[in-house]
């Protein structure tokens, strides 16, 4: 089996839309995908409508975290996503993104880059608006040469020049409201130093007693020093590990199932979930919950 547990769609910062999204699995030779987009669940029911027979749908969310001045994002899989406090929560998150954005596009301005509100919106169409759509700007204005090349001090990276904060979960209670919500709680990428400061192993050990189910440790922004030190405190902490590429369709240079997750990992994630199911595939598709 090939299981890819992390990819977005246009319902957050993805290109492709959910429904295109599980037929490009399908053809990518995918055995199931998770569909995790940032802070929402709104892809769900076009990508349910759309799984290709022979492909199994993952539903989950990547949640924006931050543990003493960290970002971080938490992977929520095969949770009720009508469950009142989680929903609750991202509905916060996502709703701070809009003067988020705003934010940033003024300190652009203030640093002669002459985007727009007008621009990003487009970029983002109905997705959660977020920091790839201003980046995607930088682009067509010929600021950046790549997306990546955007997340940068000079640019978008934590703390950068155009950097604003959001409002961000702390992790022990995304912890805490996804398992109420029936989840199973994935660390997202947890060593990826590209992206800015990571947080601490000791912290990790901190959430794995709080009820973090597992980390990710096959992606593209860990070095293979680094999955080797992060699959060694794995063991050591009785956790999960995960392999996801993280796809974002053209936005990044990922492809689907460039990392992959164990079978008996994939088994164990659905064995510990109690809020939704995984949907196979028919070429219609039922609820998931």
């Amino acid at each position: 089996m090939r299981i890819d547990l992390h990819c977005h769609s246009t319902a957050s910062d993805g290109t492709d839309t959910p429904a295109e999204l599980v037929r490009n699995a399908a053809a990518a030779g995918l055995d199931v995908v998770a569909l995790t987009d940032h802070d929402t669940t709104r892809g769900y029911a076009e990508a349910i409508a759309a799984v290709p027979e022979g492909l199994t749908l993952v539903t989950g969310a990547e949640l924006s975290c931050r543990l003493d001045g960290v970002s971080m994002h938490m992977l929520a899989y095969l949770f009720d996503p009508e469950e009142p406090e989680l929903l609750a929560e991202r509905e916060l998150v996502r709703d701070d993104r809009v003067p988020r954005a705003h934010g940033m596009i003024a300190k652009l301005n203030e640093l002669g880059v002459p985007v727009t509100w007008e621009q990003v919106a487009r970029i983002a169409g109905d997705g959660s608006v977020g920091r790839p759509h201003v980046a995607t700007a930088l682009v067509e204005l010929g600021v950046v040469p790549t997306v990546g090349d955007a997340f940068t001090a000079d640019w978008l990276a934590d703390g950068g020049r155009a950097f604003v904060e959001k409002h961000e979960t702390d992790p022990f209670e995304a912890i805490r409201l996804i398992k109420g919500a029936g989840g199973v709680a994935v660390f997202a990428h947890p060593g990826a130093a590209k992206r800015g400061r990571t947080v601490p192993e000791s912290a990790i050990a901190k959430m794995a007693a709080a009820g973090l189910d597992g980390i990710e440790v096959d992606h593209m922004d860990h070095e293979p020093e680094t999955r080797a030190r992060l699959r060694g405190l794995a063991g050591e902490l009785g956790l999960l590990t995960t392999g996801s590429s993280d796809y974002h369709g053209s936005r990044k240079t990922c492809v689907l199932g460039e990392y992959t997750t164990d079978p008996e990992v994939y088994g164990e994630i659905t064995r510990r979930a109690t809020g939704a199911f995984p949907v196979p595939g028919t070429g219609g598709g039922r609820g998931a919950g």
